[in-house]
């Protein structure tokens, strides 16, 4: 199977390289500045899990991509801001029998790439890893989580699903394949946005929350009304993984922030609307109220606002 990962950059360049570890055809679509440096010191990862070292990562740019031909499996992992101009990279990559696995966060890229390249190529995809870029080019992960779950969205065991499992056995990362993909995108959706919409608006830690006057009950009101939404739209977050998510996110102490807080410090994009902004819109469509989701996102916007007009 022929794979192709879109970036090499902290998520997906992990991934890829953790399945180049184990002998898989990895290409990594990169642009001519990264295709350079991984050319000259390889693709390198530093883990607590264990260190690896690429020589010779295969590398493809954008233009070079055509004469590539079509690719079996596409790993996309760009940013929600990033996302147009990568499906247009990409898409001299993907033939009739290619399957494009997003492993973005929130929904609406699905419909973004059901658009481009038809439903029936898209799989649903989520992964959890703290990771980030070196100034030197390495990819360094934060923690030993490197979660990667993958499935048809209809929930069916498909052949393709069969080819891709073989792939990911004996990989060093935690793979799993999942019949009930989009509601466990829904769950870590609900769970994210509260993270995501507490830390940034508060601008602290969660355990800084809860010990603030009201911070308790302003963060189980915001991931009760992020359960609202997903439960309008038939994919309510499973009991024991609510229950998990809130002792998770109400826990006294916790250093936990989102990585939304952090761009946000770094004066970095942002992914506002996927995150945040298309969870209220699915909500309004179903009739659901979100007086907290909103503050939240006129918060975040006025945020891109500010850093638009600082940067004109």
């Amino acid at each position: 199977m022929r794979i192709l990962v879109v970036g090499a950059g902290a998520t997906g360049g992990y991934f890829g390289a953790r399945l180049a570890e184990v002998g898989r055809d990895v290409t990594f679509l990169v642009r001519p500045a990264r295709a350079e440096k991984l050319a000259a010191d390889g693709l390198r990862v530093l883990s607590p899990v264990g260190d690896l070292h690429i020589p010779a990562p295969q590398t493809v740019t954008a233009d070079r991509l055509a004469g590539a031909g079509p690719f079996d499996l596409v790993l996309l992992s760009a940013k929600a801001y990033d996302l147009d101009p990568a499906v247009a990279d990409v898409a001299p990559a993907v033939g009739p029998g290619t399957a494009v696995l997003p492993i973005l966060n929130g929904l609406r890229h699905l419909d973004v790439l059901d658009r481009a390249f038809g439903a029936e190529r898209v799989l649903g995809g989520s992964c959890g890893i703290v990771a980030t870029l070196t100034r030197n080019g390495a990819i360094r992960q934060m923690t030993d989580l490197h979660t990667f779950t993958y499935g048809e969205r209809d929930g069916s065991r498909s052949e393709r699903m069969e080819r891709i499992e073989a792939q990911m056995e004996g990989v060093r990362f935690q793979a799993r394949a999942s019949d009930r993909m989009l509601l466990e995108m829904w769950e870590k959706w609900v769970f994210l946005a509260t993270l995501a919409g507490a830390t940034t608006l508060m601008r602290a830690a969660l355990g800084d929350i809860i010990a603030a006057p009201g911070g308790k009950a302003f963060i189980e009101a915001l991931h009760d009304e992020c359960q609202a939404v997903a439960a309008a739209n038939g994919n309510a977050a499973r009991d024991k993984v609510f229950a998990g998510a809130r002792k998770m996110l109400t826990a006294e102490g916790s250093a936990m922030t989102a990585s939304m807080l952090r761009d946000i410090e770094a004066g970095a994009r942002i992914e506002a609307d996927h995150i945040v902004g298309d969870l209220i819109e699915r909500g309004r469509a179903k009739g659901v109220e979100t007086p907290v989701l909103d503050r939240v996102l006129t918060h975040l916007k006025a945020y891109e606002h500010r850093r638009a007009r600082e940067a004109a």
